[in-house]
């Protein structure tokens, strides 16, 4: 039985847990900039508490259009990471890793082929990645991820997925926006959604418990 109420944490473990998404981004920056060999600046302005019904609404509106990237969790803890992008966000970052492999942009309105979501895969699975690693590291837990997800959808019909999946659970999810290089208006949201239990062993394991 969990013993954490997420309505109920500490200033101290909060800060612990935008820590986590800070070290998380820098992280991100530095293998996204390897892939696509250009400079990538990620800051997390944005670390949040949110019940499943507010997630939307923080990425624009359920019908809003957006990549989604799935993974689900499994050693020390157990649950689900999601990382979604809009679709402007998504091609701006299909369009660097494309350029530099020498291949035409997407043009404006073009939908996705299948290497243009290859590509939105392997950049999200990276990101979530860096993340994961981010997060072990800090808190020497073993973390397994399975083999990425992606899926184009409405923002409302990607987080119904995690809402089925752990509402029953606990209705509370770590959200966490990045913002790509300021000027080139790149937003991402890192959506962690971790069984209570596992809120737990995270901050029983920095000895936040």
């Amino acid at each position: 039985m969990a013993k954490l109420s997420l309505d109920e944490l500490s200033s101290m473990q909060y800060d612990v847990l935008r820590e986590i998404g800070n070290i998380g981004a820098g992280n991100a920056a530095t293998a996204l900039s390897k892939l696509i060999n250009s400079k990538v600046d990620m800051k997390v302005p944005k670390v949040l508490l949110l019940g499943f019904s507010e997630l939307a609404s923080h990425m624009g509106a359920e019908e809003t259009p957006v990549v989604g990237i799935f993974l689900s969790l499994s050693g020390d803890i157990d649950g689900m990471m999601l990382f979604v992008l809009d679709l402007h966000s998504a091609r701006l970052l299909v369009n660097s890793l494309l350029v530099n492999m020498g291949v035409p942009p997407m043009i404006a309105g073009e939908d996705f082929n299948e290497m243009h979501l290859s590509a939105l895969n392997e950049i999200g699975n990276i990101i979530t990645g860096a993340y994961l690693s981010a997060l072990s590291d800090l808190t020497r837990l073993n973390i397994v991820e399975s083999v990425p997800a992606l899926q184009v959808d409405m923002a409302g019909a990607i987080l119904d997925l995690p809402a089925i999946a752990f509402g029953e659970i606990g209705d509370k999810v770590l959200f966490i926006e990045t913002t790509f290089n300021e000027e080139s208006n790149i937003n991402g949201y890192f959506i962690l959604v971790p069984e209570l239990e596992s809120y737990d062993v995270i901050l029983n394991s920095l000895g936040l418990g």
